[in-house]
């Protein structure tokens, strides 16, 4: 068997409804402090939603982001922070040696919705019709924004992975420097969906949008009273390179890509399978040559929908019922479902662990729903682990996607 390279994670850039740098991200995570606020989205109404509030003009123009989307701004501005974070010189790398591969749940959708309304408040005059529609709405425009922003001229394309898809973005970004394709690979999520009316309609008519009376405690996995998820923004991508490259360039090494996987329920369009998220678990721990005893924290999708979690921690219970060191913790309590971006924004609230020993709550569990006890779930306050050198990162999506990847603390 062929020995591939170890891939490294070597920067990170990020936008949250509750943080627009690692740091300030982590803080709140640990502090307990929710992104969720009241929102209102034209012909829906009031609701709650995760927003951001990046610097978009820190690498924007005002006319670049007159002209682009709000998906490709976040993938813009995370993207820079995760190459300035990386030190990654890219003149001196070849910028045709950089990937840029952005995972989303949906793209589009946004910008055609508003078209629509503008040239309806002009009787459908498709003089008004904008001639940026089509580049605005093709499934790369995520991706291809960053590349025409930073500028590299690598392979870029967007990953439709549903809620997997930023965890499909670091997964396809850590293949592609193993293939030899690219020596550096700008990967992970982004979303934009809060802009969206169809998004909360959708949610709306099935049921599965959350609500409370106080909007920081709508997101809540795990509660017995829980009710349905809150849509959010955001955005998260990290540089990847390969181990030895990053070594010889001094980069400052922030954890490895030890193992992944990807698979299918092939069961429902909505409701998740349990035992085909047993098999992703387990197979992406396989593959990174471990045992459920060495994953010391699960960061699980749970999106606060009633049977979707119960569904989950039955699965993580099968994987780690006799595993003393794992904790369990859950990012969606603090800012929201990031949909396309939630895989690789949660991965990376998780991160610091590897240097500060805490693992981050779930929050917003007043009354746990006994179908969703697991061993080692984390609540309301940080844990202190012993040791954290693993990091099993879980998302899932519609159609049944599932994806698991395995995170590392350097140990070079």
């Amino acid at each position: 068997m062929v020995d591939l390279p170890r891939i490294v994670i070597t920067g990170v850039g990020l936008t949250s409804p509750n943080g627009n740098s690692l740091d300030e991200y982590r803080a709140n995570l640990l502090a307990g402090k929710s992104g969720v606020s009241p929102w209102e989205i034209r012909h829906f109404g009031k609701t709650v939603a995760g927003q951001c509030d990046f610097e978009a003009t820190r690498y924007q123009s005002r006319k670049a982001l007159r002209r682009g989307t709000r998906a490709g701004s976040i993938a813009i501005y995370c993207s820079h922070e995760a190459v300035a974070n990386s030190q990654l010189d890219l003149d001196r790398l070849g910028r045709d040696r950089v990937g840029v591969y952005v995972g989303i749940t949906e793209h589009g959708n946004v910008e055609t919705e508003e078209q629509i309304h503008e040239v309806s408040q002009y009787d459908f005059d498709l003089s008004f019709w904008s001639h940026h529609h089509n580049p605005r709405t093709v499934a790369n425009n995520p991706a291809g924004e960053v590349t025409l922003s930073l500028p590299v001229t690598g392979p870029h394309y967007a990953i439709g992975g549903a809620c997997a898809g930023g965890n499909l973005g670091i997964i396809q970004g850590a293949q592609m420097l193993q293939l030899g394709e690219v020596d550096a690979a700008l990967a992970g999520g982004v979303s934009e969906s809060i802009h969206t009316f169809g998004i909360f309609a959708s949610f709306k008519s099935e049921g599965a949008l959350g609500h409370h009376e106080d909007p920081t405690q709508v997101s809540r996995p795990f509660d017995k009273d829980r009710n349905g998820i809150v849509v959010s923004e955001g955005g998260c991508m990290y540089t990847l390179e390969r181990l030895e490259d990053a070594q010889r360039r001094g980069a400052p090494i922030m954890a490895e890509v030890l193992g992944w996987h990807v698979n299918s329920d092939a069961t429902d369009f909505v409701l998740p399978n349990p035992e085909r998220q047993n098999q992703c678990m387990r197979s992406a721990i396989q593959r990174a040559g471990l045992s459920p005893e060495d994953i010391h924290i699960v960061n699980t999708h749970s999106t606060s929908t009633p049977l979707g979690d119960i569904q989950e921690c039955r699965a993580v219970n099968e994987v780690f019922c006799d595993s003393s060191k794992t904790s369990i913790n859950n990012t969606k309590s603090f800012i929201g479902h990031t949909m396309g971006a939630a895989g690789a924004l949660e991965l990376a609230g998780n991160l610091p662990s590897f240097t500060d020993g805490f693992v981050h709550p779930t929050i917003n569990v007043q009354n746990l729903d006994p179908d969703c006890a697991m061993r080692g779930l984390v609540l309301q306050e940080p844990h202190k682990n012993d040791k954290v050198e693993t990091i099993l990162n879980l998302s899932f999506g519609m159609l049944g996607i599932n994806s698991a990847v395995i995170i590392g603390r350097p140990t070079f």
